[in-house]
C-alpha cells in the first residue's frame, strides 16, 4: 500500500504505516491463556475483508447501509453526545479508487449507523480555506492522512496538519489547522498556511520558548500525537516534519495551542530535528527531560490532566531507523516530562521484545514491545489502554500485532489483557469476527497498525480500520468497527 500516492518518496525517514514484514496472508493465532474476565470485542460495522469500498448513501443522511471505505491514518473525534466522528486517511473511496480522503463521518453509537457528515466522496480533493477565521458551510480540509485531531471543551473537532493536499492541489506535509463546530457542523480555517510553496512543508515558526504570539505555528508535519488538557488547550508533540530551519526530519517539539486565544507556545523540546532525547532517572520529573525525536507514537490524557506518550518510530545514535517502548508522562501544572517505564535505547536490534507475563495479571517487569502506529484509549477509571501496531512481540520477531495492553497510572504495572503474544510466521495474524452485533469471548480484531480509535460517553473501548489482516488473513486496508468493553 503506497502513502498518498507518490508523495512518499521524498519522505526523509521511512515511517513504518503498512505492517512491517507482513505478507500476503496471516498465521493463526499462537496459543494464548483464557482470560479470567468477561472482558470481550464485538464486531460492530464494516467488513470482514480487506480492501472495502465506501458507501456514501446521501450527505447528512444516516443509513443502514452506509459505512465508510477501507483506510488506515485517518483522525478520530468523539462529540458531547458520545458520537464517533472519523475524517480521511488513505483509503478507498466511492469508486473503490484508493488516495487520499477527506470525506468526513459520524457514527452513532446507539443507532449503530454512519452518517456522510462532510467533504468529498472522492479521492484528492483540493482544500477549501475561505476566510482565516470565519465558519462557512463550503470550508472543508483537503484530504490528508497521517493528520491529528483533538475535541475541546466544548465539544468542537479539531485537526492539523498531515500529508495531503492544499489549497492548488499541491501534496505535501500540511501545519493548516481547523475547526469544526459540533452546532453548526461547519469548518472554520484558523491558522497555519493554505499553500505549500514549493517545498515539502511550510517551516515552523517557534518563537521564545514558553511565550506565546500570534505568528508562533508548528511547522509542517505528519505522524504526530495529540492531547486534550483538563483546560480545554490543545497539545501537539513530534512527527515528521519540517523544522525551524526549514529541514524535514524527526521531531521532539512540543507545542500548546490555546482555543481562546487562537495562540501557539513551543513548550518543550528542540527546535530542530532528530534531537537524541534526555531521559533522566527512571520515574523522576525533571526540567531537562524530554523524549527523543519520534513519529508514529501514541498518546493519552488521564484523569488529571497529565498527557501520555508511547513508543513510535524514532532513531538511535547511529541514525539507523528503530521502533521504541518508551512510556513517559507530562505535567502541564509543572511542564516537566517523566520517563515511566520502558527502555532508553535500543541498540542496534531495532527494537525490544515485549515482556507479556501472565496474561490478565499486573506485573512490575511486564512491558509492551516496541511499535509504531498503535492505538489507545483512556477508560472510565483512568487507566491507559494500548492496542496492536507494528512492532515487536515476545520472541522479537517484528510484524503486526494485536496484542491488548492496560497501564495503570496509579500502580505503574501493565497488564497483558488479550491477543496473542507472537505474530507467527506470516507476520501478523487474522481477525475473528464471529457473528455481526454479537460480543463473544473468541473475537478479536486481526493485527494491524495506523486504526484510529475512540471512547464513548459508557466508556466502551472503539476501534476502526487500519493497515492489516482480515478474517481471511489477507493484508489490506480495513474499514472493520469494532468495540471492546473494560
Amino acid at each position: 500500500m503506497r502513502l498518498f500516492g507518490t508523495i512518499a518518496s521524498i519522505l526523509i525517514l521511512p515511517i513504518t504505516i503498512s505492517l512491517t514484514g507482513c505478507g500476503s496472508s496471516a498465521s493463526s493465532p499462537a496459543p494464548a491463556q483464557t482470560p479470567s474476565t468477561a472482558n470481550e470485542w464485538t464486531w460492530e460495522s464494516g467488513s470482514n475483508k480487506a480492501a472495502a469500498t465506501g458507501v456514501y448513501g446521501t450527505l447528512g443522511t444516516a443509513a443502514t447501509n452506509n459505512v465508510p471505505g477501507a483506510r488506515y491514518t485517518a483522525v478520530s473525534w468523539t462529540d458531547s453526545s458520545g458520537n464517533l466522528w472519523l475524517f480521511g486517511g488513505e483509503g478507498f473511496d466511492s469508486t473503490g479508487t484508493e488516495g487520499g480522503l477527506n470525506d468526513l463521518w459520524e457514527f452513532s453509537t446507539t443507532a449503530k449507523t454512519w452518517a456522510w457528515a462532510s467533504g468529498s466522496n472522492t479521492g484528492y480533493a483540493v482544500g477549501v480555506y475561505g476566510s482565516l477565521g470565519v465558519a462557512a458551510a463550503s470550508n472543508v480540509p483537503g484530504a490528508r492522512s497521517s493528520a491529528v485531531s483533538w475535541t475541546d471543551s466544548s465539544g468542537n473537532l479539531w485537526l492539523f496538519g498531515g500529508l495531503g493536499v492544499d489549497s492548488i492541489g499541491t501534496q505535501g506535509w500540511l501545519n493548516d489547522l481547523w475547526e469544526l463546530s459540533a452546532a453548526t457542523k461547519e469548518w472554520t480555517w484558523v491558522g497555519g498556511a493554505t499553500s505549500l510553496g514549493s517545498n515539502i512543508g511550510v517551516s515552523g515558526v517557534y518563537g521564545t520558548l514558553g511565550v506565546a504570539a500570534a505568528s508562533n505555528v508548528p511547522g509542517g508535519r505528519i505522524s504526530a500525537v495529540s492531547w486534550t488538557d483538563s483546560s480545554g488547550n490543545l497539545w501537539l508533540f513530534g512527527g515528521e516534519g519540517v523544522d525551524s530551519t526549514g529541514t524535514p526530519g524527526l521531531l521532539n517539539d512540543l507545542w500548546e495551542f490555546s482555543t481562546t486565544a487562537k495562540t501557539w507556545t513551543w513548550v518543550s523540546g528542540s527546535n530542530t530535528g532528530y534531537a537524541v532525547g534526555v531521559y533522566g532517572s527512571l520515574g523522576v520529573a525533571a526540567t531537562s527531560n524530554v523524549p527523543r525525536a519520534r513519529a508514529s507514537a501514541s498518546s493519552w490524557t488521564d484523569s488529571s490532566g497529565n498527557l501520555w506518550l508511547f513508543g513510535g518510530n524514532g532513531f538511535n545514535p547511529t541514525g539507523m531507523t528503530v521502533e521504541l517502548n518508551d512510556l513517559w508522562e507530562f505535567s502541564p501544572a509543572t511542564k516537566e516530562w517523566t520517563w515511566v517505564s520502558g527502555a532508553n535505547s535500543v541498540g542496534s536490534s531495532g527494537g525490544i521484545p515485549g515482556v507479556y507475563g501472565t496474561i490478565d495479571v499486573a506485573a512490575a517487569g511486564n512491558v509492551p514491545g516496541s511499535r509504531n502506529s498503535a492505538v489507545s484509549w483512556i477508560d472510565s477509571s483512568g487507566n491507559l489502554w494500548l492496542f496492536g501496531g507494528s512492532g515487536f512481540d515476545s520472541t522479537g520477531t517484528q510484524g503486526g500485532l494485536y496484542d491488548l495492553w492496560k497501564y495503570s497510572p496509579a500502580t505503574k504495572e501493565w497488564t497483558w489483557v488479550s491477543g496473542a503474544n507472537k505474530v507467527g510466521t506470516s507476520g501478523g495474524v487474522s481477525g475473528v469476527y464471529g457473528t455481526l452485533g454479537v460480543a463473544a469471548a473468541g473475537n478479536v480484531p486481526g493485527g494491524r497498525s495506523s486504526a484510529v480509535s475512540w471512547t464513548d460517553s459508557s466508556g466502551n473501548l472503539w476501534l476502526f480500520g487500519g493497515s492489516g489482516f482480515d478474517s481471511t488473513g489477507t493484508d489490506g486496508d480495513l474499514n472493520d468497527l469494532w468495540k471492546y468493553q473494560p
